[in-house]
């Protein structure tokens, strides 16, 4: 396993804390002249970290499905700049979904030298009622992270066959009170359409009775519409299925990874770490790639104290090729 590397102190923006900064920066180690290419630039905290090692012959490629964070992104890496490297890398920002990643660097010659996908989403997203992201405001119930996407979470609430719905919530948010809520759900849809937020956690908290010292009966609930909306475990694993066909063809014509390609995955629920993990594990087995640090990340104490978030947040990361050290 290559020794941790020893780097200048990373600092946090006060408005904007991304989980596992200093981890992810340690690990991905990055260098000099690298290309970055995050698939979830967020408001750009990790990558404006990296922007800072990787200088301005670096490159870093920002994917993000929503303008209004991609905007904010860009601007933050661009501005980046050090007395060792006095000049802001190279930034193409592209709103996409990030599944599409590799075909995008594939078709125009771009090798990642890291690539990060931070799988959560971004406080602005949570905390504006208007994106139905959170039952803890009155808002729409909608959930796109694209705002321009193609369907809301209302319309499957208020469309999908009772037996659809219950496969769902049970599968994306491991309810095993599904097919009651679900059941509840058409009952209450009959009468007038569920189209807020607070509406839909009421139906579903009549439902899930609330233990002291447990989540918010609507947790699950929301976490699977959610990512039915906006089809997260499908992106995930078209980016994973992408990561496992370039680990064993390197360097090869076309392919969008170099050798020695860090990769690092921040999933925040099992739905999300068990395929990266499988994935991951496979090519270490297949002699493709090398774990960077054994087992998962997570926060420390302090992180814990400073951004409660990070409390689920889980870090895997690995290093494809044949261990060669980075830049090789």
């Amino acid at each position: 396993m290559p020794p941790e590397p020893s780097r200048r102190p990373v600092t946090h923006d006060p408005d904007h804390i991304p989980v596992l900064l200093r981890e992810v920066v340690d690990l991905l180690s990055p260098e000099p002249g690298q290309t970055l290419i995050d698939c979830t630039a967020g408001l750009g905290g990790h990558a404006a970290a990296i922007a800072g090692e990787i200088g301005p012959e670096g490159r870093a490629v920002l994917f993000d499905l929503d303008p209004g964070n991609l905007g904010r992104a860009e601007a933050r890496v661009r501005s980046v700049m050090s007395p060792e490297n006095p000049g802001s890398c190279r930034v193409d920002a592209v709103r996409d979904n990030f599944a599409r990643a590799p075909g995008w660097a594939g078709q125009r010659g771009v090798r990642a030298d890291m690539v990060l996908a931070d799988l959560g989403f971004s406080s602005p997203q949570v905390d504006d009622p208007g994106r139905g992201l959170s039952f803890k405001r009155a808002g729409p119930l909608d959930m796109r992270l694209d705002p321009d996407g193609p369907i809301t979470a209302g319309e499957l609430v208020n469309t999908l066959p009772e037996g659809d719905l219950a496969d769902i919530i049970f599968r994306y948010g491991e309810e095993r009170l599904a097919r009651k809520i679900a059941s509840k759900l058409v009952a209450e849809r009959s009468a007038e359409p569920i189209s807020s937020t607070d509406r839909l956690a009421a139906i579903v908290r009549s439902v899930v009775p609330r233990k002291p010292g447990s989540i918010d009966g609507a947790t699950r609930t929301f976490q699977a519409l959610r990512i039915a909306t906006n089809d997260e475990i499908g992106a995930l694993e078209g980016l994973l299925g992408s990561i496992t066909r370039a680990g064993g063809r390197l360097g090869g014509e076309g392919c969008w990874l170099a050798p020695g390609c860090r990769v690092g995955i921040i999933s925040f629920h099992s739905l999300e770490d068990r395929p990266v993990k499988r994935c991951f594990s496979a090519l270490v087995q297949e002699g493709h790639a090398e774990t960077v640090r054994r087992g998962v990340v997570t926060a420390g104490d302090d992180e814990l104290a400073s951004n409660p978030r990070s409390r689920s947040a889980k870090l895997r990361v690995i290093r494809l090729g044949d261990g060669a050290a980075p830049g090789q």
